[in-house]
């Protein structure tokens, strides 16, 4: 049986496995990070801000993480962005930076981290949306997502609006912004690779230390150690672990896959809300998740030929 076999094998190609593929450990890997670190973030939001100014803070946190990023990849080798190239990165980081994520930052002082998660789960259907007024036609199925998620989104807004005040509805503007960027990344001439990534954080993290400082905001105290755990986690962890997991699954993963945490996040945040956090959502605030990652789901797996 042993020289049958040899020979049958020299003979033609071995057949292929016909079990499930695995992915690859690196992919494995970096989903786990995506999965639980920006999960956490929302929680380990709230705390920072509980002492610490949010723009101020939320800049610093960018601007740092930035830096470290793009010191260690120009230790490697990579080539500095252009002043074109710095130019576009501070714009589009603006957006992303200062009005997704600085938005975020006010609004959690008065938003439980689990109705923060689902705001910022809705960014693909805003993208959508705006992709489809620019001309790319979504499919049907696209098109029950957008209304599966946009019902959603005015369900969390009657429903925490009472609580909440205006600052829901800064966590309505939180994922246009990041809509917009990711809009504009995909046409800019940014830097290549990770480059570009550094680029934004230092540029969107030098946007919110600005718009920080014309508020008026102003370290009057002297921040719990909690805040500043919390500062530390969301550097190191949030931004700069975090996004260059999510980095190496675009690179290395299928956009499915890759953008998998838009669904799976607002899940995972509202439980550690609740187990670490002491967070109570209503059954208004389940339901609007539901329909959000609902929605988030349909796009985010959608096949299209020109993915």
């Amino acid at each position: 049986m042993t020289s049958l076999s040899t020979s049958a094998s020299s003979a033609a190609p071995a057949a292929p496995s016909l079990g499930t593929p695995t992915l690859p450990r690196g992919v494995v890997l970096s989903l786990a990070l995506v999965y639980s670190i920006w999960s956490s973030t929302y929680l380990a939001l709230r705390y920072m801000v509980v002492d610490l100014p949010p723009l101020s803070s939320s800049g610093a946190r960018f601007l740092l993480a930035g830096v470290v990023m793009y010191a260690f990849l120009r230790a490697r080798g990579a080539a500095a962005p252009s002043a074109r190239q710095w130019a576009l990165s501070a714009a589009t980081g603006c957006a992303m930076f200062f009005m997704g994520n600085g938005f975020v930052a006010i609004a959690a002082r008065e938003v439980p981290s689990g109705v923060t998660a689902m705001s910022i789960a809705s960014v693909p259907l805003f993208l959508t949306a705006f992709e489809a007024g620019l001309g790319q036609r979504p499919s049907l199925r696209q098109c029950g997502g957008l209304a599966l998620g946009f019902a959603g989104v005015v369900c969390m807004c009657a429903s925490s609006v009472a609580t909440a005040g205006s600052a829901i509805w800064l966590l309505v503007l939180a994922p246009v912004g990041w809509a917009v960027a990711s809009l504009l990344t995909r046409r800019c001439n940014l830097p290549t690779g990770a480059m570009a990534g550094a680029a934004q954080l230092m540029g969107g993290g030098a946007s919110l230390l600005i718009g920080g400082f014309a508020l008026g905001e102003r370290m009057t105290t002297v921040p719990a150690q909690s805040a500043l755990l919390a500062f530390g986690y969301l550097v190191v962890f949030g931004s700069i672990i975090g996004y260059s997991a999510a980095l190496y699954l675009l690179r290395n993963a299928s956009a499915g896959l890759a953008t998998s945490y838009a669904y799976v996040n607002p899940v995972l945040a509202i439980a550690l809300g609740a187990t670490l956090g002491g967070e109570r959502l209503g059954p208004s605030a389940l339901l609007s998740g539901l329909l959000v990652v609902s929605g988030v789901l349909l796009l985010v797996t959608e096949r299209r030929p020109n993915a």
